[in-house]
């Protein structure tokens, strides 16, 4: 299949297209069983996926009723939201002049413990995405779904896609059964390098564990917010445990984590290692690594009370650190008209809209 031209220059303008980094599709019905070979299809029925999390029968406010999603997200055609291309491409992608919008599954195919399960439904969902989002509408780009506990089944699925014009990324959870800076994680890294893919790493995951390291949180409200705390946990194992220094073209994009914390982390980081450096003897200061391998998402945006509050973060972060994401079609979206309240130099724009995506992920 030949590649579509390519929909978006660089240019000074900044009303030629915006590049939305988190679009959450999600399959109609019985659609993934297409792309499943029979003895796959006959184990999901028979047994269902075999999860690695605590979230069984369980589906509080707001995070996963309605499926997490806008009330006005519902196709009017029916399925569910993030389902219908159609109603994508008329509810986001051309109101908001989306120039490419990469897709973020959230459907735990990476999550199985049954690690055969997870690769196949991979493989499934990566097939599901192309054919059924990314053909009927090449503004959206896929993610290379893999079963990141298994890297050589990881590394199969990363050669098989890494051509293909419809996938812009490979994807990750931030919660994993080790912090990824370990070793066991790195033939993923040295393949998403060596193919020039970014990594995009999404918040979520497994969870063998307590989400709080002080244990099982009382409230929603408290799980909620630790989810930042494994983006937190995952920068600093990729840093500290010399995953840059091995792979130094290797671009990770934080995704939906938040981004207030980066500055203070990088401050911490560096302050700890001009202690303790020969333990983890990295050839720059921790911040470092942050200016040249770590970007971060947008949504949630911050909502300081004063808005040039959030200036001053961007500006700590690095204007070149920021992309823009939506988060399309959950409850908290992002309107990339509304949810910057501060002014912006049209350079700054089209980097934190359009260029500073450009630069990360593989848009052929």
């Amino acid at each position: 299949m030949n590649a579509p031209v390519d929909m978006l220059a660089r240019s000074t303008d900044s009303r030629l297209g915006i590049i939305d980094c988190d679009v959450h599709p999600y399959p109609k019905a019985g659609a993934l069983n297409a792309y499943l070979s029979e003895r796959w299809r006959n184990h999901l029925a028979t047994y269902g996926k075999f999860n690695c999390g605590p979230y069984a029968d369980r589906g509080t406010y707001p995070r996963f009723s309605p499926n997490t999603c806008r009330r006005d997200a519902w196709p009017p055609g029916g399925g569910m939201p993030g389902s219908d291309v159609g109603f994508i491409r008329d509810q986001l992608l051309d109101p908001y002049n989306i120039a490419y919008g990469v897709l973020e599954p959230l459907l735990g195919g990476n999550a199985s413990r049954n690690l055969d399960e997870a690769a196949a439904l991979c493989g499934a969902m990566n097939d599901w995405q192309a054919h059924e989002f990314v053909d009927e509408e090449p503004r959206l780009r896929a993610s290379i779904l893999i079963p990141s506990e298994d890297a050589d089944a990881s590394i199969k699925e990363i050669e098989k896609r890494a051509g293909d014009w419809r996938f812009a990324q490979i994807q990750l959870g931030s919660k994993t059964s080790e912090p990824l800076g370990r070793r066991r994680y790195w033939p993923i890294f040295a393949a998403a390098e060596a193919n020039g893919l970014s990594i995009g790493l999404h918040v979520g995951g497994t969870q063998n564990s307590a989400p709080s390291a002080g244990g099982w949180p009382q409230f929603y409200l408290e799980d909620h917010h630790v989810l930042v705390h494994s983006m937190q946990n995952q920068a600093a194992s990729l840093i500290l445990e010399g995953v840059f220094d091995a792979f130094p073209k290797l671009k990770v994009v934080l995704i939906e984590g938040g981004f207030a914390w980066a500055p203070q982390l990088g401050w911490r980081l560096d302050a700890h290692w001009l202690k303790m450096r020969d333990e983890a003897p990295l050839k720059r200061k921790p911040s470092e690594y942050m200016r040249s391998n770590l970007w971060f998402a947008t949504q949630p945006v911050e909502e300081p009370e004063h808005p040039d509050d959030l200036r001053q973060v961007f500006e700590w972060i690095g204007w070149d650190r920021m992309v823009y994401s939506s988060d399309y079609p959950h409850w908290d979206f992002d309107d990339p008209n509304l949810a910057f309240r501060f002014q912006m130099s049209e350079t700054e724009k089209k980097m934190l809209f359009r260029d500073n995506a450009l630069d990360v992920y593989t848009f052929r």
